[in-house]
């Protein structure tokens, strides 16, 4: 980026009072490169382009007109998408990706979206990074499938691993046996991984990935349920504790479906880094049937459905809404933090009534409550931020937290949050400690 541009960059987000941290603003950068000059959405109305920053969520007809206002050329930030308030303009969207938060320094979720991947398919033909392709299969079972994607990858002339693996099961795998071939895969090569199931086949090198230079990469079918049939891996630390994550979710349950285990890989994983995901157009994730076939990039062996891959419907209820927002809910911490403290004990925050308050309320209680962390973590080993929009998310956030054991606080937006915020409530739990030992 030009030194002019980084600039314009740096004053957009002062004006704004913006705080992001390494990786996301690494990320806005390379938007900005791609697209121009960054600007905060206080634009008179017209066609927009280049990089527009939202900090306030437009509601109602106010989404809409924004949504029209838009253009191929453009890129939306929203640099606090953790917040609920900003689902109904997502869901407009085209979602390109989600960056974790990174701790007190950049205590928000930053999404970018746009109008269609066309842009971004278009330049990816350039790309000269290209990923390993990989594979496995259940040793002695139909070796067609596993032929044809091979071919279709010499024709490509992309490298490959297709391996046939001993598995409890003759007909298919299970998770755990998938997450342990990855990792042998992450560490025997050392350039970007690509999982796809064995009965794919490849129309076009899958270079999307490679070109957007992210973390991980995977398609979410119907917008919120993860699916493990495509899985990019970038060659960096979070991509590495994403798969680890996956791994040990497998082994220690072995009986729940992949799809489950990577969702909730994910939101472990970027609660606590600021883990750089792309949500993959249905192109990567293009099943027998669906019109747009015949122009995929990777082909999956299945037949075009409605329904969800998992066989769990109890599922939808408790993530969907969040995940086609791209971001974590009630039941699962937005963002994790830890301190060097001996005793090890973990606090649970929930902010409450985060849909009916002002954007700019909740993030700064985010960032007071981060910050009083950093500044004197009170003892407390693990801090766990959860921000619930409604009733029914604060009981989650409850449960979830009681059955770990966590010392539980409730917070509003706009609630003072001092520096010994922390100190003071481990102090209370001391003399609560002293009256049941010395009544």
């Amino acid at each position: 980026m030009r030194d002019a541009t980084q600039a314009k960059l740096d004053q957009v987000l002062q004006a704004g009072g913006i705080r992001l941290g390494r990786a996301q603003h690494d990320r806005l950068s390379w938007l900005v490169g791609q697209y121009g000059a960054p600007i905060l959405d206080d634009v008179p109305d017209g066609r927009r382009s280049g990089v527009v920053i939202l900090k306030e969520p437009p509601s109602g007809a106010a989404a809409e007109l924004f949504y029209r206002s838009l253009s191929p050329a453009c890129a939306v930030i929203i640099p606090g998408g953790e917040n609920p308030g900003f689902d109904f303009l997502k869901s407009k969207l085209t979602e390109f990706g989600t960056v974790g938060p990174c701790g007190a320094d950049g205590p928000h979720e930053m999404w970018w979206g746009g109008i269609g991947w066309a842009r971004f398919l278009a330049a990816a033909d350039a790309c000269t990074v290209r990923p390993r392709i990989v594979a496995c299969h259940p040793r002695g079972g139909d070796e067609a499938a596993p032929l044809r994607l091979r071919q279709s990858l010499e024709r490509l002339q992309l490298d490959c691993h297709i391996e046939a693996i001993d598995t409890q099961l003759d007909d298919r795998l299970l998770c755990f046996e998938t997450a342990e071939f990855m990792v042998r895969m992450w560490n025997k090569y050392r350039e970007p991984l690509l999982f796809v199931d064995a009965g794919a086949i490849l129309r076009e090198a899958p270079l999307l990935p490679s070109f957007l230079g992210c973390d991980v990469a995977l398609h979410k079918w119907n917008r919120w349920e993860m699916s493990a049939r495509t899985l990019y891996l970038g060659r960096s630390a979070h991509a590495e504790r994403l798969l680890r994550a996956w791994q040990q979710l497998a082994a220690a349950y072995p009986a729940i479906w992949e799809g489950y285990l990577l969702d909730q890989a994910w939101s472990l994983t970027s609660s606590q880094v600021p883990l750089d995901t792309v949500w993959l157009p249905r192109s990567y994730h293009a099943l027998k049937g669906d019109l747009g076939a015949s122009r995929a990039t990777i082909l999956h062996d299945q037949q075009t459905t409605t329904l969800e891959l998992g066989p769990d419907p109890g599922f939808a209820s408790i993530v969907r809404t969040a995940r086609r927002a791209g971001r974590t809910g009630a039941r699962d911490a937005f963002m994790v933090m830890t301190s060097r403290a001996a005793t090890g004990g973990g606090i649970a925050v929930i902010l409450r009534d985060v849909s009916a308050s002002d954007a700019g309320a909740v993030a700064a209680t985010v960032e007071a409550v981060t910050g009083a962390y950093a500044a004197d973590c009170g003892g407390y080993g693990r801090l766990e931020l959860s921000l619930c929009a409604w009733q029914d998310d604060v009981g989650a956030a409850r449960e979830a937290a009681s059955h770990a054991r966590y010392r539980i606080l409730e917070i509003a937006p706009g609630q003072r949050i001092a520096n010994d915020f922390f100190a003071s409530h481990a102090s209370d739990d001391a003399v609560m400690t002293a009256r049941q030992l010395f009544p």
